[in-house]
């Protein structure tokens, strides 16, 4: 006889190794995304310095060239092609002599044009005047003619007026008289009275030619000293510098060809970064290192014009009397831009160029591991630390290149 035997229930077996296999998979996914990333480095291959306490200086370092106090650019009046060169770069010239003539055709032939124009202007204002003088010589003539019909009338008038009171003279006879007396007295009158004002009105127009006439000869003076803008003089006593014109080449009116430097007197020119556009002011104070000693010198112009990156700063020594310059000299500047201060600080190292000074590696024993800071000041040796870092505490200033995305460095002695 056959015995039963019960069938196994498996489906709750299955659903035990699925829910165990399910638990394996999620420790493993949680654990590979909690695990910190990590890269093996030799020790050798960094750079780890401590985190110290020391005496911050803000300042800054930058290169500054020895150029003349004062100068003075040659620029070029009258535009045209070189012709002669009188003197060469580096040479002491005197105020007014020549250092070069220029030539431009055209522009001589169109000062010829003007010139001759404002003669023959000049000319006719001449005829003008002399015309008007002429006009006043008739009428004064006229007036003479005048006059003397005048008296002729008058005197005949006083005769007749005697024989007509004796009745010598008839009554028509007087009274022709009288009405010729009237006549011309009217007639000298009203010629009197044209004469003055055509007198006034020829002062006014002479007077306004004579102040044309002024205006041309000004004109024509300054024309004439154009003439003389295509020699090149120097404006004032010094040494050239930059000067190198070349034979034939063509120049623009207001073209710069060289400068004088007047040698009394040095100051120091500098590029610097523009990072450093709002920290840099007048005033400020900085030295140099020449011939072993320390000099002073005091920044006085900030230019705030940026080109590639970089603005000017011109800086003036305190006291020069002793100092033996030349020009062209170079000096490193230390700039201070603020007094000294106990602060922590770490060493300046190539890891700012990637991390922005916003973290970095803590060593720990033989492990580094990645840290949140936050940095302030910097000089040329140190970045202030504000918060982040303890002292005591090491840390990498390397580069970090290939660590950019790693949270730990496994750091072997090897």
């Amino acid at each position: 006889m056959d015995t039963i035997v019960p069938r196994k229930n498996r489906k709750n077996k299955y659903i035990l190794i699925a829910s165990v296999v399910f638990l394996l998979l999620t420790v493993l996914v949680v654990m590979s995304m909690t695990k910190k990333r990590s890269l093996d480095v030799s020790s050798s291959e960094v750079s780890i310095k401590s985190v110290m306490v020391e005496n911050f200086e803000d300042y800054i370092v930058f290169q500054a060239k020895v150029e003349p106090l004062n100068s003075m650019l040659i620029n070029v009046i009258e535009g045209g092609s070189t012709q002669e060169i009188f003197v060469e770069n580096g040479d002491f010239v005197e105020k007014g002599q020549p250092l070069a003539r220029l030539y431009n055709p055209n522009t001589e032939l169109s000062f010829m044009n003007q010139e001759t124009a404002m003669i023959e202007q000049i000319n006719n204002l001449n005829k003008a005047k002399l015309d008007l003088r002429t006009q006043e010589l008739n009428l004064a003539k006229d007036l003479i003619s005048i006059e003397h019909d005048y008296f002729d009338a008058k005197n005949l008038y006083d005769l007749n007026q005697k024989l007509y009171k004796q009745e010598i003279l008839s009554k028509n006879e007087w009274e022709t008289t009288q009405e010729n007396f009237r006549y011309q007295t009217e007639r000298k009158n009203i010629i009197q009275q044209s004469v003055q004002k055509e007198k006034k009105d020829n002062q006014i127009l002479i007077a306004q030619i004579n102040q044309s006439q002024g205006i041309m000869q000004k004109s024509l003076q300054i024309l004439r000293e154009n003439k003389k803008n295509f020699l090149v003089v120097a404006t004032l006593a010094g040494r050239l510098s930059s000067f190198e014109p070349v034979l034939g080449k063509n120049y623009s009116a207001g073209e710069t060809i060289g400068k004088i430097d007047v040698m009394k007197g040095y100051k120091l020119m500098a590029d610097v970064d523009e990072f450093y556009l709002e920290k840099v002011s007048e005033g400020q104070k900085a030295n140099i290192e020449y011939k072993e000693k320390m000099i002073s010198v005091i920044v006085s112009k900030v230019i705030p014009e940026v080109k590639n990156g970089r603005f000017q700063v011109e800086l003036q020594f305190e006291n020069n009397k002793e100092l033996d310059l030349r020009q062209g000299l170079s000096f490193g500047v230390r700039l201070l831009l603020s007094e000294k201060t106990k602060s922590t600080v770490i060493p300046k190292g190539s890891f700012y160029q990637e991390t922005a000074g916003k973290w970095i590696f803590v060593v720990n024993g033989d492990k580094a591991e990645r840290r949140e800071i936050k940095l302030g000041r910097e000089n040329p040796l140190y970045y202030e630390v504000l918060s982040g870092l303890k002292v005591g505490e090491k840390v990498i200033t390397s580069g970090y290149k290939d660590y950019v995305e790693v949270e730990v460095l496994n750091l072997n002695k090897n």
